[in-house]
């Protein structure tokens, strides 16, 4: 009966976005009329012009689409007309229709959905991408949104939670999580639980989820790259928790390599070997983690705006047909 009680608290209070009002909102945008967004779009992006965030607005852009002037795309490249609804890859494919609908659908372009580690041969819009190397083909849209943005209103101060680090997640097929369960399951300052469904792991790591709000109850919450980024980042760096990570390696529309170590996050040793000595650093020096949990916030912050951020993610799409010479720059025509 326990178990059934946590199950229902997790279905309805989880702190995660509800994905039924996601759904809807999306299928009536994918029904209503997109000429409407084509003749609005030059009107849209020459707000850019006007705004005093303009600076802020095309260093994103830029961040996120890397792409130089006449940047080849293949005569394979699927036009946005071909652009349509499947029951694979839904969430895919509703947030990049969102921004593709405002362009002429003859334009031409690449993708790749899920969780994409490697950059693609050839210009392509995608989710995540690594940090480091040659990265411009991997062109950042804030895909899968619906999952991985989500901000809390956390109310309980830091001096008021646990003196631990916790952790839920899926912990099958990805090895650094593996390593991490392996080395500190069992330690007295980890709350750690898999709740990936059973597998060959040992069975007394799996555990049932617990909601985000059960989350906030302590100090340090492990934020761990699984597939590609960690996907609790966001609402982490958004509490009054501090998120515990390696370095990151991969990125998505938060852009992971900008956060600075001990400064938006606490940075811990590859092998992990350091966890111990970090958490009560920062345990013993409150007003160092008080500090790192208002740099998180100010971070966060800059993700907030609607309006900004559907104007980031329409000039990250005209960029790319401008420099896969499909459109002339700054003057998009619907």
């Amino acid at each position: 009966r326990e178990k059934d009680r946590m199950n229902i608290m997790y279905k309805f209070n989880s702190g995660k976005n509800p994905k039924w009002r996601y759904y809807l909102v999306n299928l009536l945008r994918y029904i209503s009329l997109k000429y409407f967004c084509r003749i609005r779009l030059n009107r849209e992006l020459k707000k850019l012009f006007t705004r005093k965030d303009k600076e802020y607005i095309v260093g994103r852009v830029d961040y996120y689409n890397k792409l130089l002037p006449n940047t080849f795309l293949p005569l394979e490249a699927q036009k946005l007309a071909a652009h349509k609804f499947k029951k694979k890859r839904t969430v895919y494919f509703f947030d990049t229709y969102e921004f593709t609908r405002w362009f002429p659908q003859s334009l031409r372009w690449c993708y790749c959905f899920g969780d994409i580690t490697e950059i693609p041969l050839v210009p392509s819009i995608l989710k995540s991408r690594p940090i480091q190397g040659d990265n411009a083909n991997s062109v950042l849209l804030n895909l899968d949104k619906v999952r991985h943005f989500i901000f809390l209103n956390d109310k309980i101060p830091f001096s008021k939670k646990i003196n631990k680090i916790i952790f839920r997640g899926k912990v099958v097929d990805k090895p650094r999580r593996i390593a991490f369960m392996e080395e500190y399951f069992t330690h007295p300052m980890c709350d750690l639980g898999d709740v990936s469904k059973p597998s060959k792991l040992p069975s007394v790591w799996r555990t049932e989820k617990k909601t985000l709000w059960d989350h906030l109850r302590y100090k340090f919450i492990l934020a761990l790259e699984g597939n590609d980024v960690a996907s609790n980042l966001k609402w982490v760096m958004s509490s009054n928790s501090i998120a515990v990570m390696p370095k990151p390696i991969y990125e998505t529309w938060f852009m992971e390599g900008k956060l600075i170590a001990n400064y938006h996050y606490i940075e811990i040793k590859e092998d992990y070997s350091d966890l111990e000595e970090r958490l009560n650093y920062y345990i013993e020096h409150e007003d160092e983690a008080l500090l790192i949990i208002e740099h998180a916030h100010e971070y966060v912050e800059q993700f907030k705006d609607k309006k900004r951020e559907r104007m980031i993610s329409l000039l990250v799409l005209q960029k790319y047909f401008e420099q896969t010479g499909q459109l002339t720059i700054n003057k998009v025509k619907a």
